[in-house]
């Protein structure tokens, strides 16, 4: 018997029941009224999606939340969400990693609205990140704490990382530039002989290869390409490389989730996915996109007719979840919008829809808890298995970045 699993067991029933009696809890009755609703929608009536809702509405409602959720700090950064019960209740801490591709999202959503408000809450949350930079160049994991209790984590920095390049290539600011060149070399030297890297920090799973890691690349192949230098484009490249020799012959990757490398979350699946893609087309690498293809065709077979998609995956593509991780459906829906539109798959739009009207279906609106509204939560139903019973930060960002491309398609349809 692994006793580790048995307490893991224990202490996840644990919390569940403990959310429970918080939602049911007579001062908790608007997001207890929440619960109640998903899971009539995923065992009940269904989710009908919302073929019709604009992509310009739901973005904008999006960014509102997002707006909020900087809001609710006072340092710039973005909360890492809201969770409504539970011993936290409320707004959390600025959350470093997301905040900076987060960065990112706004100032594509900035560009297109021709919003300088956005810009410059953008550039807010990147100055932020430069004033909590490790002297080491990386970025801190978990939420936001004094230089004290600072530890270093990859991914964290790589995603710091493509906020910087995106806003260095909005204002051309050295400050911000001298930060990136400062995660950029973190993230070379952190690498290993194979081309993995090391330093995960303390919110993972420890002593294993994260795969996930290579949306890191990414953004430090993007560095290269700013600063003109190729060392960090070709640490990108032997990243991406060593991530290939950890796909299967079916698609699926090995070590590649936060804490169950054996079902990992399509979260991290999207990671990977995105990561490869995106060093593929920049480096016109044919074997990262035949490679990203042969991971996403699994997952569009498993996507329902609705636009549910289970949340886990084991070796074999089955499902390992009872939930959908929202999420990751936002990201899969990223991929297969960018494999269409750089490559000409039309076949791949239809899935991507499916999975961002889905997604549209559940963006709360209406609710008098008005911190919830223009969110995505963690997971459907609300008590599911990831970022139980909140709306972290990510969740939306990632949907803001689907819709804007849902959006890109719909008016590319337009002009014929």
């Amino acid at each position: 018997m692994d006793l580790h699993r048995v307490r893991e067991f224990y202490w996840s029933a644990s919390d569940k029941w403990a959310l429970i009696l918080f939602t049911i809890n007579k001062s908790n009755r608007i997001f207890g009224k929440s619960v109640v609703d998903s899971y009539l929608k995923k065992y009940v009536i269904g989710v009908r999606p919302a073929l019709a809702a604009l992509p310009d509405n739901c973005a904008e409602q999006a960014v509102r939340w997002l707006t909020k959720a900087q809001d609710a700090r006072e340092d710039k950064g973005v909360s890492y969400g809201y969770f409504p019960c539970g011993e936290k209740m409320g707004w959390r801490p600025s959350y470093p990693e997301t905040t900076g591709y987060i960065i990112a999202s706004l100032i594509d959503y900035a560009k297109a609205q021709k919003d300088d408000d956005i810009l410059n809450r953008a550039v807010a949350m990147a100055e932020w990140e430069t004033k909590i930079q490790m002297a080491s160049g990386a970025v801190q994991g978990g939420m936001a704490t004094s230089s004290d209790k600072q530890k270093a984590a990859v991914f964290n920095t790589g995603m710091v990382l493509q906020g910087w390049t995106a806003v260095y290539r909005q204002t051309n600011d050295a400050g911000i530039f001298e930060a990136g060149r400062k995660a950029a070399d973190f993230l070379v030297t952190d690498m290993d002989a194979r081309g993995h890297y090391r330093t995960h920090g303390g919110f993972v799973s420890a002593n294993q290869i994260k795969t996930y890691n290579v949306l890191c690349s990414w953004a430090l192949y993007r560095f290269g390409e700013d600063s003109n230098e190729e060392i960090y484009k070709k640490a990108a490249l032997k990243n991406a490389e060593a991530t290939l020799g950890m796909q299967l012959a079916n698609g699926w990757f090995e070590s590649c989730c936060l804490t169950h490398s054996e079902k990992p979350l399509t979260h991290t699946l999207g990671y990977t996915l995105q990561g490869l893609l995106e060093i593929g087309i920049l480096a016109q690498r044919e074997d990262f996109i035949s490679a990203v293809e042969k991971g996403v065709e699994p997952l569009i077979r498993n996507i329902k007719p609705n636009g549910y998609l289970a949340g886990r995956f084991d070796r074999s593509w089955k499902s390992k979840a009872a939930y959908s991780c929202l999420t990751g459906s936002a990201q899969i829906a990223i991929v297969l919008y960018r494999i269409a539109q750089i490559f000409g798959k039309s076949d791949y739009i239809d899935a991507a829809d499916r999975l961002v009207d889905f997604l549209k279906a559940l963006q709360v609106r209406g609710c008098p808890d008005l911190n919830m509204n223009g969110a995505i939560a963690g997971s459907f139903p609300l008590l599911g298995g990831y970022m139980t019973a909140g709306y972290p930060n990510w969740a939306t960002k990632y949907f803001l970045d689907a819709l804007l491309l849902q959006k890109n398609h719909w008016e590319k349809q337009k002009r014929g």
